[in-house]
């Protein structure tokens, strides 16, 4: 039996690295999956790929930072199949001077970047929230899962990054710190619903990195190093289904053992 079956799903970001294997993933469990982005040209190439293989997807609109952008998209899915079973957030809004080093950024930098990602994810999870609360005396109360990391839960670990012109940037720290308390606010307060508000917190994943830097991270793992997007769809797929259906307020972490 698929694990998603006929559960309509909303994946924001659902263009992005990760974003796209979950949509893909969800939909091979036999989701109504809902690809929205912020490009809906990226939306719609993620739903060709997937509509292909004979499955249900369908682009929408999104603007994480806009809330009648959220609004519309909450509405649409709604009037399109009558119900939302889970939304899973996987965007990473940020501005131009991202990634520097702490002695580089400004005050003004830091606000923005936590405003745009941490605010954003803030935003779709209330408006979902509150869409999902109101849905509870249905059928279902909803499923809301934010997207982490493993640098929310543990200091940085600089060393892998020698050698190289990355770093771990001091904004992501606050806001995957941040999601992770946010989860489980959210998790407290829609509890009497029936809402369920968990966090993926992922470790680093394989994006073209430099290999000094997969081979010194990957010496503080169990053997496997940076992780795929598939690597982590497995744990996503145990949130979003009946399988986790009393997990609430937590924050699943899938790494290979970096954070230990």
């Amino acid at each position: 039996m698929s694990m998603l079956g006929g559960k309509v799903v909303v994946i924001v970001g659902g263009a992005g690295l990760l974003g796209r294997r979950f949509c893909m993933a969800s939909a091979a469990e036999g989701a109504r999956v809902v690809v929205a982005d912020r490009s809906l040209e990226a939306a719609e190439a993620v739903v060709r790929d997937i509509t292909a293989h004979g499955q249900h997807a369908e682009a929408a609109p999104v603007d994480i930072t806009d809330t009648a952008s959220v609004d519309a998209l909450i509405a649409g899915v709604q009037q399109r199949h009558g119900r939302i079973d889970s939304v899973v957030v996987s965007a990473y809004p940020r501005n131009p001077q991202y990634g520097r080093k702490l002695d580089q950024v400004t005050y003004a930098d830091f606000c923005e970047n936590l405003g745009l990602h941490l605010g954003g994810y803030f935003l779709v999870a209330q408006r979902f929230g509150l869409h999902f609360q109101q849905q509870a005396g249905g059928s279902t109360g909803g499923s809301i899962v934010l997207l982490g990391s493993i640098y929310g839960s543990m200091a940085p670990r600089f060393e892998v990054y020698e050698g190289t012109p990355m770093t771990m940037p001091v904004e992501y720290a606050a806001i995957k710190g941040g999601i992770v308390q946010l989860v489980r606010y959210l998790a407290q307060w829609f509890k009497p619903a029936g809402v369920r508000v968990n966090c993926l917190s992922p470790g680093g994943i394989l994006d073209k990195q430099p290999e000094s830097f997969l081979a010194a991270y990957k010496a503080h793992t169990a053997g496997t190093g940076m992780l795929s997007p598939d690597d982590i769809s497995g744990a996503l797929l145990f949130l979003l289904s009946d399988a986790g259906r009393h997990v609430t307020g937590q924050n699943l972490i899938v790494d290979d053992g970096f954070s230990l």
